[in-house]
């Protein structure tokens, strides 16, 4: 009896056989079809730098509260609540008209007495007066010098100005007030510009230097960012809690930032040109980090252990493994092992 299977399963196959031999489907298309899709990215040469984040107080670069310095009654008032103003602008009087009649008078009395003395200066150089009469005359004008200059200083403890340019707060006294050394009258600041204080690890020591940049914002303008530099660091360390202080300056063009806000600081430094990839590329593997690189000769996907460094947000700096142009994977790589056949798709560049 003849087995007829055989020849029957043949006779199936052969036409599948030349079917995948047809000319539509050459053998190069079939490899690229099993080629890999994936998005790659250039290794890049950028400026990379290190932050620290923290919390931090802000100051008007010039605050002082406006008292007075003597007990007096306050006889006129210059100005209105959060008023800007000029420095030496007059913002109190508690003076009255006998200190005024005073001050008249030690002025004419210093007048006088300089008119004297320049009559009998040269009548006792001639020999015509005495000398102890020069002397006489002499001490007269400064005496009466000595008193004007007292009753100026009288007068300047109840003429209250302003001792800068900036804004006023609110105003807490009234005409008529009678007030004492140390009374709050208003405050005065500087709000051009605005300290913002605030506490990083003493480890960051050898690091820290004046100039050194900071990006801060606040809740209160959540969408904004404020731009600054560090103007000075304390000079002794926090027993505590083991930080250093550091003041930056903003800048406070629109008057938008006030005292006492808090703020959240992103301080830079370290800055350097260093290797960056994306986030994405890295393929972590028992607690190592792994690449896909496109293999130059043969277009494939290599496999590589990278050493990183310091992260931002979405970039990854790379300290040792990569080149500067080298092309890694970032979508698609968990479809890829060593030697993988890849297709690019598109770059990260825009390309296609």
């Amino acid at each position: 009896m003849l087995n007829f299977a055989p020849r029957l399963g043949i006779g199936l196959l052969l036409p599948l056989f030349f079917l995948c031999l047809s000319p539509s489907m050459s053998i190069a298309q079939a490899s690229k079809q099993a080629a890999v899709p994936v998005v790659v990215v250039p290794v890049a040469l950028e400026t990379f730098r290190d932050r620290t984040e923290a919390l931090g107080n802000l100051r008007a670069n010039e605050s002082v509260d406006i008292t007075a310095n003597v007990t007096e009654t306050v006889t006129a008032i210059y100005f209105e609540d959060g008023q800007r103003i000029q420095a030496e602008k007059i913002l109190v009087e508690m003076t009255s008209a006998e200190e005024r009649a005073l001050l008249e008078e030690a002025k004419t009395n210093v007048t006088e007495a300089k008119r004297q003395l320049d009559r009998i200066r040269p009548l006792a150089s001639e020999g015509r007066a005495s000398v102890s009469l020069l002397d006489e005359r002499l001490r007269n004008y400064e005496a009466a010098q000595a008193r004007l200059i007292a009753m100026q200083s009288r007068l300047k403890d109840r003429v209250i100005t302003a001792p800068f340019s900036g804004r006023l707060g609110l105003r807490n006294i009234s005409l008529g007030t009678l007030v004492r050394p140390g009374d709050l009258i208003t405050t005065l600041t500087d709000n051009s510009r605005m300290k913002l204080d605030f506490n990083v690890p003493a480890l960051l020591l050898p690091k820290l230097k004046v100039g050194l940049p900071i990006v801060a914002n606040t809740r209160a303008y959540p969408a904004k960012k404020f731009d600054g530099r560090v103007v000075s660091i304390d000079n002794q360390i926090d027993l505590v809690t083991r930080s250093i202080r550091v003041r930056a300056l903003l800048p406070n063009d629109d008057r938008l930032l006030k005292q006492g806000m808090l703020m959240t600081v992103d301080l830079f430094y370290d800055e350097r040109e260093a290797l960056v990839i994306p986030e994405e590329a890295i393929v972590p593997e028992a607690g190592k980090a792994f690449v896909f690189v496109v293999n130059s000769s043969s277009g494939n996907a290599d496999r590589r252990q990278i050493t990183i460094g310091a992260r931002r947000a979405g970039a990854v700096e790379v300290l040792e493994g990569l080149q500067d142009g080298e092309l890694v994977v970032t979508h698609g790589a968990f479809k890829l092992r060593p030697g993988t056949a890849i297709s690019v798709v598109k770059d990260q560049l825009g390309g296609p």
